[in-house]
């Protein structure tokens, strides 16, 4: 879901380490508090039953990113956006990647930063990067989704999932007041339906 972008090109001449990406959208209000712009990475191993998002389990399928090549678009939204929020996918079976994006952010700019996982804390907490990825991150939502347990509410796909506040920047009470569900028409006329609990749309509603 989300818009296409550059694979490679980037005015920094740092190399980083390519981000696999299944969708990128410029600005949205129900991927996190304020307007935020969202990173949808590719490639998820944990097939939770029900996700909204199947299409981006395959670790073949999105578009390579360089991470300075979008830390560059991302830095460029900083006077409309909030922050930015990183979904999947499963944004933590690429953490190197993640990693690095994440640096570029926090050097570029004063963007908040949320993350979705299916992975608990403390699975997290076993990856070598983690300890640093930790300090680049305001919420992260972790857990598995249970199709049993669906709230969609809050940002939380359902109960068991748990909101992490590494921060004092924001309290649950702004994960509350998050729309569920927001449908944003692209500049090329294609829709993109978003959010904890969003609309189901035909592919040929979404442009597909």
């Amino acid at each position: 879901m989300g818009e296409r972008g550059p694979r490679t090109g980037s005015r920094s001449s740092r190399a980083g380490p390519a981000l696999r990406v299944h969708g990128f959208l410029a600005a949205s209000r129900a991927n996190g508090p304020g307007v935020r712009a969202v990173v949808w990475v590719q490639g998820c191993s944990l097939g939770c039953p029900g996700c909204f998002n199947p299409a981006s389990h395959s670790f073949a399928g999105g578009e390579e990113w360089s991470t300075p090549g979008l830390g560059d678009r991302i830095a460029a939204l900083a006077p409309d956006v909030e922050g930015i929020t990183i979904s999947g996918g499963e944004p933590f079976l690429q953490p190197a990647a993640l990693l690095d994006l994440l640096r570029e952010i926090r050097r570029r700019t004063r963007l908040s930063v949320v993350v979705f996982s299916g992975f608990s804390l403390a699975e997290l907490s076993r990856l070598p990067e983690f300890p640093e990825l930790r300090e680049h991150i305001d919420i992260l939502l972790a857990g598995r989704f249970v199709a049993a347990e669906r709230l969609a509410r809050g940002l939380l796909g359902s109960a068991n999932k748990v909101p992490h506040f590494f921060t004092d920047r924001y309290s649950p009470d702004d994960l509350r007041n998050v729309p569920d569900c927001e449908v944003v028409i692209n500049p090329d006329g294609t829709l993109v339906a978003t959010g904890i609990d969003p609309v189901a749309m035909s592919p040929q509603e979404l442009g597909k």
